[in-house]
């Protein structure tokens, strides 16, 4: 799964990264964006304007907001079945804006986890693959909300989990953020894991397990354990 990650950069290193964005919302570095918390995203609503959803999926048929505590990663395999899913993939796509994101590594003979950092060998911005959905509150207040889908890990993050967040390349935005349905068909190969020869991840402190703690220090590279 993908439950934690990063979009350090400032406004204007956001919009040198998406030039065809509209960035004007702005942003404020985050080193722990944890789920239920505003990220920032492109939706396929042909605006292609930088806006914040909550983060965790609320199907505009849920009861209670709650259920997106519960959704916050959407399998690729099972996307075009799933009933909480099924319609956002055809209709409301959209990139949520990173620069990196933590994984938890299993140490032998240790019941902790240790988190590891993982981003592009560049420290450059980047897109998860998302789905979005527009929950109406009974008290008249309108919720958009996302999910971020994971696939199969590539080689380097197979030694720390066994899940990944489909990033997408730039080449995939068009089709990806086109405003009108798309078939599963069209859209499935291009959740695959991204090449591992791009990427880095190193031990970070344990400090990001607390959503509290949300500095440059949960970055800070730690000795190799």
């Amino acid at each position: 799964m993908c439950g934690r990650f990063t979009l350090t950069v400032d406004t204007e290193q956001l919009q040198e990264a998406f030039p065809w964005v509209d960035v004007s919302a702005g942003v404020q570095p985050r080193y722990n964006i944890a789920p239920t918390q505003p990220v920032a995203v492109v939706a396929n609503n042909g605006d292609h304007k930088l806006e914040y959803f909550h983060w965790g999926l609320i199907p505009s048929w849920a009861k209670d907001p709650e259920i997106g505590n519960r959704m916050i990663n959407a399998r690729a395999d099972t996307l075009a079945e799933k009933p909480s899913f099924k319609n956002a993939f055809r209709r409301r796509r959209c990139l949520v804006l990173a620069n990196g994101f933590y994984e938890w590594r299993a140490i032998p003979g240790q019941k902790a986890k240790l988190p590891m950092y993982i981003r592009m060998k560049g420290g450059e911005p980047f897109a998860f693959a998302g789905l979005w959905e527009v929950w109406n509150s009974p008290d008249g207040s309108v919720i958009p909300s996302c999910t971020i889908i994971t696939t199969e890990p590539n080689n380097m993050i197979r030694e720390i989990h066994n899940r990944m967040p489909v990033i997408l390349p730039e080449d995939a935005y068009p089709i990806w953020l086109d405003p009108g349905e798309r078939k599963p068909e069209e859209l499935s190969p291009l959740l695959k894991p991204f090449p591992e020869t791009a990427m880095t991840a190193y031990p970070v402190s344990r400090a990001v397990n607390s959503p509290a703690n949300d500095t440059e220090a949960c970055i800070a590279p730690l000795a190799e354990v």
